[in-house]
């Protein structure tokens, strides 16, 4: 009889991987110093990893560093980066330091995103496009790109990134960041294809839904942010799949299953 646990069954927002799973694992996070980000990056420190913290404003970033050292959890790093600004260069710079202090990234998590224009694509101010594909696509690319051979060298790697219901079920006046978000999810299927031969390292996205975030409070002005569940109550699926439990599931969109609330999760099809 097999007494291994489901993977999916374990996707759940209540699951929490054994004390000490992640000691001595080093995890990149993007959008770090906020909400779901935020949020995350305690918990992973909860379980003993070390953090990469990345985000614009150095002082979100400090203050979770307290955070997390008020915790007891291991010490992060801290590296303030603007997206919307950045460079090639930025992003191998980035990587080169993770090489020379750690020498390898056990995790990456893309979390860093912007709503940016929300109206008609008549009317969609081409800088505004360029900024949501700059910080919520580019960014996904170049970090992954500048951070492959870190990951390649960990025994167990896993990369995450951020995705919306959007690209299955497209909605009106969203064009950049439907767009963006669509661009992700083949990214991140043409990252797992390419690397199917190296089975210690993965790829899926996942889609956390409508959580109490400032783009989420931005598109529905008129609920109060009480209204949505808060990002604490979705971390599981994220310790999940950055953690040891979820190795060999590779090139996979999740997403909260309709009509569960923040309790299930489940692989969502690419397309319809």
């Amino acid at each position: 009889m097999n007494n291994e646990p489901d993977p999916i069954s374990l996707l759940s927002a209540h699951y929490r991987p054994p004390a000490d799973a992640l000691r001595g694992k080093v995890i990149a996070i993007t959008g770090a110093g906020r909400g779901i980000g935020r949020a995350v990056s305690r918990s992973l420190a909860d379980y003993g990893a070390t953090l990469v913290l990345l985000g614009p404003e150095i002082d979100t970033l400090t203050s979770l560093h307290d955070e997390i050292i008020v915790a007891k959890g291991p010490s992060p790093i801290l590296q303030a980066i603007d997206f919307r600004g950045a460079t090639i260069s930025d992003y191998d710079d980035i990587g080169a330091a993770l090489l020379e202090q750690f020498g390898h990234l056990d995790g990456l998590l893309h979390n860093a995103g912007v709503l940016g224009y929300h109206g008609p694509v008549l009317n969609h101010p081409p800088e505004a496009w360029h900024e949501v594909i700059q910080v919520n696509l580019q960014a996904a690319f170049a970090l992954t790109r500048a951070c492959l051979p870190l990951l390649e060298t960990a025994e167990d790697a896993s990369v995450l990134f951020t995705t919306c219901e959007w690209v299955r079920h497209p909605r009106a006046f969203s064009a950049a960041y439907g767009v963006a978000y669509a661009a992700i999810e083949m990214f991140m299927r043409i990252l797992a294809d390419e690397m199917e031969f190296r089975p210690h390292l993965r790829f899926n996205a996942l889609d956390p839904g409508w959580i109490a975030t400032p783009i989420t409070e931005s598109l529905f002005p008129g609920l109060p942010a009480a209204h949505w569940p808060q990002p604490e109550t979705i971390i599981g699926a994220y310790l999940y799949l950055l953690g040891p439990e979820s190795r060999g599931i590779t090139g996979k969109v999740f997403g909260i299953a309709p009509g569960q609330g923040d309790a299930l999760f489940q692989t969502a099809e690419p397309y319809p």
